[in-house]
């Protein structure tokens, strides 16, 4: 599967969990709301720097993004 796919079923997972809404989430990041969609849904080419901006506003360390566990469903 497609690495942006992966990473952004997981910043959706994660912001599902803590119950944010994906305007909320892009304010906090100061991103816009388009764009975390094309992150969450896998279109968006997310950069490093935006993905720990998310990481942050979502209390999360930025290596969750990363766990190929997770990624592999163990």
């Amino acid at each position: 599967m497609d690495i942006r796919v992966l990473v952004g079923n997981r910043i959706k997972a994660l912001r599902q969990q803590k119950n944010i809404s994906q305007e909320s989430l892009a304010a906090l990041c100061e991103l816009d709301r388009t764009y975390i969609s094309g992150v969450e849904s896998g279109k968006r080419n997310i950069s490093i720097i935006n993905l720990e901006k998310i990481a942050l506003s979502l209390g999360a360390n930025i290596r969750v993004f990363f766990d190929v566990d997770y990624f592999e469903g163990r």
